[in-house]
């Protein structure tokens, strides 16, 4: 029995809610005080990016609405530098751009390769939806869907950052698969969808829920520790592991432009994590107070920032004077 995108992420985001709460963590729905309506806002920036990137798939290729989805991390070290301060220098910047060419080689969108998005052999099997009958109305919508979507996950890391610390990772969890179930509900009962699970495949559901509620966690840990536009790069890894698994599990061959596409989103990858900045990178930790209002909390990570910028600039300055 085939599922729409709504139950599908009802079913999933349930798990993942389930599964955050079983930790007894204080204050789950809420969070602590201070950083509660930048949660809410966590919360409904993800609930967008899905709701974006599910619609776009309805008149784009998966090929397509791939490469729109991976304009996210770029967005996300731009916003990062803009609204919070942090560092995003020339080289992260180009090797996002380079990853996001690696990403163009996997997926082969039709948009950019026309009849030669199987050059070079036809592996990595990414789905090549044929999508004929959709007009340019429905292709413009999509895309637009598509940037919605990217613009909800900037938004999401961004709030990571500026929350940091102050805030539990199952917190972020909790809040925002709390309310896509509750929109998925809603949305299932206005369509009139009957909610089943699926004979046979709960062990294939349950998969879903566990690795996603690991993949949120690891994410929200990592983002907690490192500023945006480095903690952003390792998100094109998952096309990486996207394509391996795909020869592991359904033995297809990857094509020529894949395994170029891999080699050079892991070079990307490795080089960005292994060339640390000599700027040191703030954080706020639970021990810190926490601010009672929503500017104050969004702010303060900038200003922690902004501040610990100008002394790292001044010792450059006298060290190069030396």
């Amino acid at each position: 029995m085939r599922v729409n995108s709504f139950h599908f992420g009802f079913i999933i985001h349930f798990y993942v809610l389930y599964l955050s709460l079983l930790s007894g963590l204080p204050s789950p729905f809420f969070g602590p005080k201070g950083v509660r309506l930048l949660l809410a806002f966590r919360g409904f920036c993800g609930f967008v990016a899905l709701v974006g990137i599910y619609c776009s798939l309805q008149y784009l290729s998966l090929p397509d609405a791939t490469v729109l989805t991976f304009l996210a991390p770029l967005c996300t070290g731009v916003a990062g530098a803009f609204f919070l301060g942090e560092t995003f220098t020339r080289r992260q910047a180009l090797a996002g751009v380079f990853s996001l060419a690696g990403v163009v080689l996997i997926a082969r969108p039709a948009t950019i390769f026309g009849d030669y998005s199987n050059l070079w052999g036809a592996g990595a099997g990414f789905l090549r939806e044929p999508n004929e009958n959709v007009t340019s109305a429905e292709r413009l919508f999509a895309v637009c869907m598509a940037m919605l979507g990217v613009s909800g996950t900037t938004g999401a890391f961004v709030l990571i950052r500026a929350i940091g610390k102050r805030a539990h990772p199952l917190h972020y969890l909790i809040c925002y698969s709390t309310l896509y179930v509750v929109v998925s509900s809603v949305a299932m009962l206005a369509t009139k969808t009957q909610f089943v699970i699926p004979t046979g495949q709960g062990w294939l559901l349950a998969s879903f829920g566990i690795f996603g509620f690991l993949a949120q966690v690891f994410l929200t840990m990592g983002l907690q520790r490192e500023t945006a536009g480095r903690g952003t790069m390792a998100v094109y890894t998952q096309i990486v592991f996207a394509t391996v698994l795909d020869q592991i599990f359904f033995h297809s061959v990857p094509s020529t432009l894949s395994v170029i596409g891999t080699l050079i989103i892991l070079t990307s990858t490795l080089y960005v994590a292994y060339t640390k900045e000599r700027g040191k990178t703030a954080h706020i930790t639970c021990d810190q107070p926490i601010h009672e209002s929503f500017e104050e909390g969004f702010l303060g990570r900038t200003q922690e920032n902004q501040a610990n910028y100008a002394g790292n600039d001044q010792d450059w300055r006298q060290e190069g004077r030396t």
